[in-house]
């Protein structure tokens, strides 16, 4: 069946309350362009690097003397992916990488008995509790805004155009949030970081798939998704997960910027969340770190601006926008992928203590620069052996 959602387009309310600013310029996003898809397609971009990055990521790692890129530290990676791999692998032959160029397949039917819904705020409540108890750290509802899912999807047989179709009817997305590893995180660059990204894929695989497959013995329709089908920050935002930041990321009041993102597109009856803006963006044109840390200079500077000539960014949307190319070169010289924007951001702490709690008071509020201060010699990376040290005491 063709795409059709019954929601109607965000308000400028609600779009306003997102931080989204949507011109007269913008065009639904073609997967084809994700940067990951180009490493396949377009000479521009495609290199020895980068099919020997993508190549690391099964038995052909190349371990190398420096700390965090030796054979434990590739071995624990890939092994950290292999559920999510399991799953986006099974319909390889029919050109459908599950979870990230296509929509997961549900294993399980929709029941032909369909339990009443007759309270969407309860439903919202039990969605939220069912996807907690399944293993999701963060769960936001709201509507399928049309906008944000690809214009096609692509078939991972020859990386060529394809239809990118939903059921009818879907009229809720429903978003799961993923804490990465924090210890790992702060090893960025290197192998054993990317470990942090691999164990949440295949958390999120197992997560998304069973909550969908809830909503389906329910008798309702449920399509589950990762990377694949529409860009999930946008909807992230929507939901009141977070805000976005000049890092390219969702900062969420729980885990700053440490998440992973997977969601739901459905037909049951829900209530939807409403976008909270705290102040991050407010923060984020104060402070550069993650600009200023960049090896490679991917990431902008200055306010958010709508960028047209950058084939991987959508059309259209005024906010900060990074060099996916000059990102993924980097990607692909070191053999595993980089945040040392995630690790640099001052967001990118343990709220669970207090004073990381009192910091994000200031730096959501007026004091936000002496909150920037206060952050200076925070951030910096600790060395891998210092994480398999730990493991063993």
């Amino acid at each position: 069946m063709k795409t059709k959602i019954t929601s109607e387009l965000a308000s400028e309310e609600r779009d306003r309350l997102s931080g989204i600013v949507v011109t007269a310029r913008f065009e639904r996003f073609v997967q084809r362009n994700d940067i990951f898809s180009r490493a396949f397609w377009d000479s521009t971009v495609r290199s020895k690097k980068t099919d020997e990055f993508f190549a690391s990521y099964r038995m052909d790692a190349a371990p190398r003397k420096g700390d965090g890129f030796q054979q434990r530290d590739f071995a624990l990676r890939n092994a950290s992916w292999l559920m999510s791999d399991i799953i986006s692998n099974r319909s390889a032959s029919e050109g459908q990488r599950e979870g990230f160029q296509a929509a997961i397949k549900s294993d399980t039917p929709v029941a032909k008995q369909q339990m009443l819904v007759d309270n969407s705020s309860e439903m919202s409540r039990e969605i939220k509790k069912i996807s907690k108890f399944f293993g999701a750290d963060l769960c936001g509802i709201t509507d399928a805004d049309p906008r944000w899912i690809y214009a096609s999807r692509v078939d991972t047989r020859d990386f060529s155009e394809v239809p990118n179709d939903l059921p009818d009817g879907m009229t809720s997305v429903i978003v799961l949030g993923h804490e990465m590893d924090r210890d790992l995180v702060d090893t960025y660059p290197s192998a054993l970081a990317g470990a942090a990204t691999g164990r949440e894929y295949s958390h999120e695989a197992a997560i998304v798939m069973q909550l969908a497959a809830y909503i389906r013995n329910l008798g309702y329709e449920a399509v589950p998704s990762m990377n694949d089908t529409a860009l999930v920050i946008p909807y992230a935002i929507k939901a009141g997960l977070g805000e976005y930041a000049r890092n390219q990321l969702v900062i969420t009041p729980e885990f700053g910027p440490r998440l992973r993102f997977s969601k739901i597109f459905t037909n049951i009856p829900l209530e939807h969340d409403s976008a909270k803006p705290r102040g991050v963006q407010d923060f984020c044109k104060i402070c550069s770190k993650c600009a200023d840390s960049c090896p490679v200079k991917a990431l902008p500077f200055g306010e958010p601006k709508e960028t047209n000539n950058n084939i991987s960014s959508i059309k259209g949307v005024k906010k900060w926008t990074s060099d996916a190319a000059k990102c993924f070169s980097f990607w692909g010289n070191m053999a595993s992928d980089c945040a040392i924007c995630l690790r640099v951001c001052p967001f990118n702490r343990d709220f669970r203590k207090i004073h990381n709690r009192l910091w994000l008071q200031l730096a959501l509020s007026p004091w936000r620069k002496f909150a920037l201060r206060l952050d200076k010699s925070r951030g910096d990376r600790i060395k891998p052996s210092r994480w398999w040290a730990k493991t063993r005491t």
